[in-house]
């Protein structure tokens, strides 16, 4: 049976992860805080444009780069076939995607293609690979970036959301910390839309399902080691990780963002304290800083993302889906829905999936 308020929540994630994205279009990937501030100003509050030469150069205030057209797409696939298809969801890169792409960083829809897709499109297209062999190693959020979707389509099942979200994956990355800590994130937003907030217990929460066996993550303690997998190294998946540690690591962020004697002030800066490139650990304890101290107050939560700079557009599109399953869609500006580059359809899409939850 539906609930409407698990399906706020839900589209909630869903457009709050699209609008955190193209918030950080225009000042992507500026390491050098001075030249953004010269560019944008002492504070971004709203959509811009990329200035010329950029990353992401062309594309208008509110428009997605690939990562919010990479996590629509499979928004499409889980709407249209009604739940995650991973056969359907390939289709569409080899479709839909990778025609689009030749492999080099500044090319295609939304003006820059990612390390680990790069890497899959020269295995899959130039090498002709199946898609179980053209994962590679990239240790950035790229996976968790399109996976949230489907974290959210299975927020009331815990175990299926692991298995499918690691499965995911795998496809383009094979780094078992990086499947670790994507399941980890996907998880906790599986808790959010289902009402948790996501505050110091959320850890906790979080091992209970695992010590029920509700969610397949490894506890170190287990009876002979089961967990490592037969024969060769391998892509690891939910159940398979080699430790819980993916899970424990946020409640204690959670519990710093809460602490008065733990302050980051102003809280861009997070950016800073955690580190501002690409890789998975810099940028999920950042995410969970933010989404813990400002779990009430989306635009607060996401222009902090954009405004620390580096790799502001996967922080603040992850924090963005955290923050926004908190708020549910009442809860994020109208100026920011209405600002998105096709709010209606995405509206509408996000909806859709919503009411499968």
């Amino acid at each position: 049976m539906s609930n409407p308020d698990i399906q706020a929540r839900a589209s909630g994630a869903l457009m709050g992860a699209l609008i955190g994205e193209a918030l950080a279009v225009g000042p992507h990937w500026y390491y050098d805080l001075d030249a953004l501030r010269a560019d944008y100003g002492s504070w971004i509050s709203g959509y811009t444009e990329p200035k010329p030469g950029r990353y992401h150069a062309g594309l208008k205030a509110g428009e997605s780069s690939q990562a919010g057209l990479l996590l629509e797409l499979t928004m499409r696939s889980l709407r249209e076939r009604g739940g995650y298809d991973e056969a359907d969801f390939c289709r569409r890169l080899d479709e839909n995607f990778f025609p689009q792409i030749d492999g080099t960083p500044n090319s295609g829809p939304g003006g820059y293609t990612s390390q680990s897709m790069r890497h899959t499109w020269r295995l899959r297209v130039r090498e002709g690979q199946p898609w179980e062999q053209v994962g590679g190693y990239a240790d950035t959020t790229e996976a968790a970036e399109r996976a949230l979707a489907i974290a959210v389509r299975y927020a009331r099942k815990p175990a299926k959301l692991a298995k499918l979200v690691s499965d995911n994956t795998v496809l383009t990355q094979i780094d078992p910390t990086v499947g670790a800590m994507t399941t980890a994130y996907c998880a906790a937003l599986g808790l959010l839309v289902q009402g948790e907030p996501f505050d110091k217990d959320i850890s906790g929460k979080l091992m209970a399902l695992v010590r029920s066996g509700e969610l397949p993550f490894h506890t170190v303690t287990a009876e002979g080691e089961s967990f490592v997998p037969n024969g060769a190294e391998q892509a690891r998946r939910a159940g398979q990780f080699a430790s819980p540690d993916a899970l424990l690591g946020m409640g204690s962020i959670a519990r710093a963002a809460a602490d008065p004697d733990v302050r980051i002030d102003p809280a861009w800066k997070v950016s800073l304290v955690y580190g501002m490139p690409c890789s998975v650990y810099h940028q999920f304890p950042a995410v969970y800083y933010l989404a813990a101290r400002f779990a009430g107050d989306f635009e607060t939560a996401v222009l902090n993302a954009v405004n620390g700079g580096g790799q502001n557009q996967a922080r603040a599109m992850l924090t963005g889906a955290l923050v926004g399953a908190m708020v549910g869609i009442a809860g994020i500006p109208k100026r920011l829905v209405d600002g998105l580059d096709r709010a209606q359809e995405r509206l509408q899409l996000a909806g859709a999936i919503a009411a499968n939850v």
